[in-house]
């Protein structure tokens, strides 16, 4: 039976300014959540005073006074006591929403941005792998078959942009089909043949198109779809609903498309360029050094897009000279990501990891690491620096042993036939060398990094078992992590309430997955209706809240899905509740999210752990009796 809180809601109503101050009433998981007409006809220092109120919180238009658990009795009883309705209404009150360094968010962008296909890449890639197969066997480039099969692996890779249009327009709600039109405008057949003849201009301002076209490339339609997005909110709320169906693409198009190909391409040209002459620079200086940062930076270049500056120094190097050197430092470097791959295979627990990381490792050693790379290594952050490092040495080591091109070739086990040379067996000896240390490298040094989930998903019974040991004659209670993050200490959580301790002691994570596990074995006691949060009691009596996110409420349970209700015994690892990311993220909404004990004034201590990122089923707190 629900406790009487009549006298605390008249309390709360009168010191808030009377009924008819109030303009919206709603609430989270903890707290009561005012619109008032006049927040300085409130009483705070009366209400943070109060028995039964935890304190008072002001942010973002929202008088906010915090409860606890019991927030939706009390809730009920205020709207009671004011003669009002709850009508569900929110409003965002986010503050200080914590930021990603540069890199992270670069990161987080991409790797969600290949994400939707993966599967796709993987297998494009195999096929790229057979098709090199067939042709070291024998097969002409003239065949049906060889014809057939080539466009079928490298058709994605060439049309790569057109695909990225799609989920970036998702990622930027941007219009999908305008996204598209950008994207064609930047491969379209006839424009590289167009932009070859000399002084070609746009209104009297020089087009500078790449040599190598738009075709494979990553960042420049990225680029063009979040300026077109930009346009097409504009234009949504400028232009007459009755034309706004064709009108909006055409001006999203008109502008865009020009931009493209007047900044946002050239800007990338440039860089390109001056990748090539830095470069071209470092290797006058000393090979070795050249080899060893073109070997570790190599796919950081690859992935920005900039690595075309030196393509064509490789190429002009090879039509003035028998041999070249340029490319030579970033050929094996595939073998670094396949010796990582098969070191996450063995020791990853997610069943989805291991079944991409097979085709991802079979493409890698034909010179193919974009499924290696957006699908695996990157988004697990430091096995993709561990593939530098070791890129890094075996271009060193190329460079010292001055390994030279005969030809310009693929990457891979393909680039082999590059350093055949019937006068010089030793190229190709030394290519072989560089092939085992990148490959070794790559997957030793994986070792000594955490292979974190990138899905949630746990597939050794025993890991989860371990979580919650049974230590109830020690009176501790040790909870596990529900979800894969970077751990926040309390005090840095945006929200005053958190942060002080004041709901109980704990910390945060900012999590990378939304798939929040059961921390222990308990009962479920809370799920709140939106399902950005809920509540357990372990076994041995503590009582654990997971809040997603900061102010999430407002979503309204957009993106969010609970999988248990109230009263549910779980065991340590069952699936609790699944979070949109990108949903919060685009809500201007922080994820970080406070995992605490709410009844910590029951405990001597809570000990918490030290760890700067944890996965499912890493030990989070421990409280003391």
């Amino acid at each position: 039976m629900a406790k009487d809180y009549t006298e605390l809601a008249q309390d709360i109503v009168t010191h808030v300014g009377g009924k008819e101050n109030i303009a919206k009433l709603v609430h989270c998981v903890t707290r009561l959540r005012f619109s008032l007409k006049d927040e300085s006809k409130a009483d705070d220092d009366y209400l943070k005073q109060r028995a039964g109120i935890v304190t008072v919180v002001k942010a973002g238009g929202q008088y906010q006074v915090v409860i606890g658990n019991h927030v939706p009795d009390v809730y009920a009883d205020v709207l009671k006591v004011a003669g009002i309705s709850g009508d569900g209404g929110v409003d965002a009150d986010e503050g200080d929403v914590p930021k990603e360094n540069i890199l992270d968010q670069f990161i987080t962008l991409v790797s969600g941005l290949f994400q939707p296909m993966l599967g796709i890449l993987c297998a494009s890639g195999m096929i790229k792998g057979l098709v090199a197969i067939l042709a070291v066997s024998g097969m002409k480039e003239t065949t049906g078959v060889y014809i057939i099969l080539n466009a079928a692996g490298d058709g994605l890779f060439q049309f790569l942009p057109i695909i990225l249009a799609i989920t970036s327009a998702k990622r930027f709600k941007m219009e999908h089909f305008t996204a598209m039109a950008l994207a064609f405008a930047l491969v379209y057949p006839n424009i590289a043949v167009s932009f070859a003849k000399d002084n070609v201009d746009f209104l009297g301002i020089p087009v500078i198109f790449p040599a190598s076209s738009y075709l494979q490339t990553v960042l420049p339609i990225i680029l063009t779809v979040w300026v077109g997005s930009k346009f097409e909110r504009f234009f949504k709320k400028i232009i007459p609903d009755v034309v706004k169906v064709f009108l909006v693409p055409f001006c999203v198009l008109v502008i865009t498309v020009p931009l493209a190909f007047l900044a946002i391409g050239p800007v990338m040209n440039y860089a390109s360029d001056f990748v090539g002459f830095v470069f071209s620079s470092i290797y006058k200086v000393s090979p070795i050094l050249y080899g060893f940062i073109l070997g570790g930076a190599w796919q950081v270049l690859v992935m920005f897009g900039v690595h075309w500056g030196l393509i064509p120094l490789a190429i002009l190097e090879l039509q003035q000279h028998p041999t070249g050197v340029i490319l030579v430092a970033a050929t094996a470097i595939c073998f670094s990501q396949a010796g990582s791959l098969l070191n996450i295979m063995l020791r990853t627990k997610e069943t989805k990891v291991r079944e991409l990381a097979i085709p991802a490792l079979i493409s890698a050693v034909f010179g193919v690491t974009e499924p290696a790379i957006y699908g695996i290594t990157l988004p697990m952050r430091t096995p993709f620096i561990m593939t530098c490092i070791a890129g890094a040495v075996q271009g060193a080591f190329l460079g010292f042993v001055d390994v030279k091109a005969h030809s310009f070739g693929g990457m891979g086990l393909f680039a082999i036939p590059s350093f055949i040379s019937p006068s010089n067996s030793q190229n190709v000896i030394y290519y072989g060398v560089a092939i085992v240390i990148s490959f070794v490298l790559g997957f030793i040094l994986t070792q000594f990094v955490k292979i974190p989930n990138l899905y949630g998903e746990v597939t050794d019974t025993h890991q989860m078992q371990e979580i919650t040991p049974k230590l109830k004659e020690l009176q501790q209670d040790i909870v596990a992590s529900p979800m894969i993050g970077e751990v926040v200490s309390l005090e840095n959580v945006p929200d005053a309430v958190f942060a002080s301790g004041a709901m109980g002691k704990g910390l945060a994570i900012n999590p990378s997955d939304g798939t929040i596990v059961a921390p222990s074995n308990g009962e479920i006691t809370l799920v709140f209706p939106t399902g950005h949060a809920v509540g357990l009691r372990t076994e041995n009596g503590a009582e654990i809240l997971i809040h997603v996110g900061m102010d999430t409420v407002s979503l309204a349970g957009k993106g969010f899905r609970s999988f248990v209700e109230v009263g549910q015994k779980v065991k340590a690892g069952d699936k609790l509740l699944e979070f949109d990311l990108a949903i919060i993220r685009d809500a201007g909404l922080s994820v970080v999210t406070p995992v605490i004990v709410t009844n910590s004034s029951d405990y001597d201590d809570i000990l918490v752990t030290q760890a700067v990122r944890v996965n499912i089923g890493d030990y989070l707190l421990t409280t003391v009796k």
